[in-house]
């Protein structure tokens, strides 16, 4: 079955989806307009849409070559009007420091005039020249036609896709058809892809539940499921989605501005501005299928017809029909749980005493961690009171932190049988050393060993809270 899954061409193959959704929604002069990046900016933008600010734009040969390069910000995005699947886009992070000697050639560039792009690499305005006359001579438009080049504002990326992202901003990909958002997916960049949030170009996509706006299984590229963001152990599932209901209205609302009856619309979530749109593809790719773990023929089938009368409506429609309803499926294939950010857990102690509790899951914590009441109840009494008796089940001060890692004292609480290992954590109030124990659980019939802290969590709601490491068996809905 996944196989089938991974073959997303043979779940609505691309003439399929030409024949039956593009050509009899998408009128002619409604795709003109999605692919002329400009012309649906400004169009959007005077609907009140938010949409990247647009810095300069390139039009002819003549306009490049008296083109004050001095005039871009450190950080911007440089694309072609009429591009298609990222080709021919241009990620600049940041502007070089200029060395002590600057010197000017006849075009009028100066050597302070260089970047650094989202790789890494230097890249100079001569270097930028010539990406755009190849932009001007059409190489990455559709028709190979005639293009213009334009710089536009990089936005700024949100604290929560940091760990997720390499070097560029993600964005969501949402297909909606007869005003109702039908599947949606989150780009991540990465090293790979440049920095582009490109599944083409080797980019993640995250499948999204449309209900509650929380990622669930992701494909690498074009096709191959993965968990974790490439070397590292970040679960990709589990990511909850800010501003979710204004991103499917925004998606929705553009499906209307444009007179297109079937599109992919991409939205991005800017630290200040919040979701920002992006650009409308009217042949947007199938790899949201497989992210999805689910065909979008099948959906498109089932809200065809359908009078829809607001976007408002069209958003609820969409959450209320495909939210949460792949959950067999997902656990058939990927072989993994969907648990809930709230679950009963059965622990097994020292003399096989079983304490069942409810546990907080919480995908943003590495380890689980305890409570150091319940630990002493499931017969690990004896390891909390020589934690204790270190005096290191508090917070401690900078002063003290430092002192502690001169002497280096706190090993000696590794030498109880039952503590496996210290883990120190860092706070704003200062730092604390907790001792960890494993112990036996079984999560929604599921047995595992975790590797649990022990912590002081008198006053917080749970006793327990289960993180990463002891997650890569279960996928996570927020609204179980």
């Amino acid at each position: 079955m996944l196989d089938s899954i991974k073959n997303a061409h043979k779940l609505l193959g691309m003439n399929a989806r030409n024949l039956e959704y593009i050509r009899p929604y998408n009128r002619k002069n409604a795709k003109q307009l999605a692919d002329n990046k400009l012309l649906s900016k400004r169009k959007l933008g005077k609907a009140e849409i938010p949409v990247p600010k647009l810095i300069a734009k390139i039009r002819s040969i003549e306009e490049l070559e008296n083109f004050d390069w001095s005039s871009l910000p450190s950080s911007f995005a440089l694309k072609p009007n009429r591009g298609f699947g990222g080709e021919g886009i241009m990620i600049v992070y940041a502007r070089k420091k200029p060395s002590k000697n600057i010197t000017q050639n006849e075009a009028g560039v100066t050597a302070a005039d260089v970047w650094i792009k989202a790789d890494g690499s230097k890249i100079t305005a001569e270097d930028m020249k010539s990406h755009i006359r190849n932009i001007l001579d059409g190489a990455f438009s559709l028709s190979n036609l005639p293009d213009i080049a334009f710089f536009e504002e990089r936005l700024t990326l949100l604290k929560l896709f940091k760990p997720y992202a390499y070097k560029g901003i993600p964005d969501i990909r949402v297909i909606v058809f007869n005003r109702i958002p039908v599947m949606a997916m989150l780009r991540l960049p990465t090293k790979e892809s440049g920095g582009k949030a490109n599944l083409q170009q080797g980019g993640i996509g995250v499948g999204i539940d449309m209900a509650s706006g929380v990622t669930t299984t992701a494909v690498l590229g074009k096709g191959k499921i993965i968990d974790y963001v490439p070397g590292t152990r970040l679960l990709l599932s589990g990511i909850k989605i800010p501003y979710w209901k204004e991103i499917l209205l925004l998606a929705v609302k553009a499906q209307e501005i444009s007179g297109m009856g079937f599109l992919g619309a991409d939205v991005a979530i800017d630290r200040e501005r919040g979701p920002v749109f992006l650009e409308i593809n009217a042949r947007p790719g199938l790899s949201i299928q497989v992210a999805n773990l689910s065909g979008l023929k099948e959906r498109l089938e089932r809200i065809k017809g359908l009078r829809i009368k607001t976007a408002i409506r069209g958003v609820r429609v969409g959450r209320d029909l495909f939210g949460g309803e792949i959950e067999e499926e997902v656990e058939d294939i990927s072989g993994r749980k969907v648990i809930g950010t709230v679950e009963k857990v059965k622990l097994i102690g020292k003399d096989g005493k079983e304490v069942e509790i409810e546990a907080r899951i919480d995908t943003g914590a590495g380890i689980s961690a305890i409570d150091k009441k319940l630990a002493t109840e499931l017969g690990f009494g004896e390891a909390v009171k020589y934690w204790e008796d270190f005096h290191l089940d508090k917070i401690l001060s900078t002063q003290e932190v430092e002192e502690l890692s001169k002497n280096e004292t706190w090993k000696d609480l590794e030498r109880h049988p039952d503590i496996v290992g210290v883990a120190k954590t860092f706070s704003s109030h200062g730092a604390t050393y907790r001792i960890e124990i494993k112990v036996p659980l079984i999560l929604d019939s599921l047995s595992l060993v975790s590797k649990l802290s022990i912590a002081n969590r008198e006053g917080l709601t749970y006793r327990l809270l289960i993180g990463r490491k002891d997650l890569k068996k279960f996928l996570i809905d927020v609204n179980k």
